[in-house]
């Protein structure tokens, strides 16, 4: 299939099965893929994971592309059929992680979903199948994305997803909208702390003693706190240290395609502690092409 699609289209139309029942999507010359990354808890001295983030892969002629020059090339008019089809994919894609008890988190751009009618029916479209799909908007955590959003179809959404059960998450909190306004206007149940900010951030000296009042003050309004792009172990540790509820990056473990055999043994803290810069940088070299030209 070559060319843009045709918007009338309904999005289960661009989605395909492969011969074990791995279903993926069709955008003009790609194929997309879900891909799967675990977010951990701690658990006394260990990391046990807790729920996945659903992400997408992008292929293109049968090998990987980057998704920012996947998503970049897409035209305006076709971004809400894209992350519709990416959302169903994953949605779909879960069960085949094979492990009880995970949350599902999924991406949600308020810029492209700006339609109020159309933003409600794509939400009530989803609920009403997840059944399907052997799930339950319990099991989902919605991530609002740091892009700029009509604070009243943003708040409007939220209350819809809320009142069927669906979490909210601010996603990369630090960067963008991702602010302490948006906290005030969706009081999420989660905030995601941006990766690259807080990589920053913990390299001043004093990173542990100036995020942990950070944690309490989103503690204090009513969210959980996850740390996002755990690359390196002294992020770790800032993390923990800050008192942080959940973590997720690659020193933790990396997306894996729908259908990989999920490791379910919970990390050992002292050892992913251990873990030092030096060795971090002497396998990174693949690591990060890999971070680069899959998710």
């Amino acid at each position: 299939m070559t060319g843009r699609p045709d918007r009338r289209r309904d999005v289960g139309e661009a989605i395909y099965a492969d011969e074990v029942g791995i279903e993926y999507g069709v955008y003009g010359a790609f194929r997309l893929r879900s891909a799967y990354q675990p977010i951990f808890a701690p658990r006394g001295r260990s990391l046990k994971a807790v729920a996945v983030e659903g992400l997408i892969e992008p292929h293109r002629a049968a090998r990987p592309v980057a998704p920012s020059m996947f998503f970049d090339c897409i035209p305006g008019e076709d971004r809400l059929f894209v992350e519709t089809m990416c959302r169903m994919l994953h949605l779909r894609n879960f069960r085949n992680i094979g492990v009880d008890g995970l949350d599902l988190f999924f991406n949600y751009n308020p810029l492209i979903n700006d339609h109020p009618g159309r933003a409600m029916a794509e939400i009530r479209l989803m609920t009403r199948h997840l059944g399907d799909f052997d799930l339950h908007p319990g099991m989902l955590v919605c991530e609002i994305t740091e892009q700029a959003a009509d604070d009243k179809v943003l708040v409007s959404l939220v209350r819809e997803m809320r009142r069927d059960g669906i979490r909210i998450a601010i996603d990369d909190f630090g960067t963008g909208h991702s602010t302490e306004e948006r906290i005030s206007l969706v009081a999420p149940d989660i905030v995601k702390i941006d990766g690259a900010w807080f990589a920053e951030f913990c390299r001043h000296a004093a990173a542990e003693r100036f995020f942990r009042p950070l944690v309490s003050m989103l503690h204090d309004r009513g969210a959980k706190v996850l740390v996002e792009g755990i690359e390196r172990s002294v992020h770790l540790r800032v993390a923990l240290d800050g008192g942080v509820d959940l973590l997720q990056g690659f020193h933790l473990a990396r997306p894996a395609l729908a259908g990989t055999i999920f490791n379910e043994e919970p990390l050992a803290i002292d050892a992913l502690l251990a873990w030092t810069t030096r060795s971090f940088r002497c396998i990174s070299g693949t690591d990060d092409r890999a971070k680069t030209n899959h998710w």
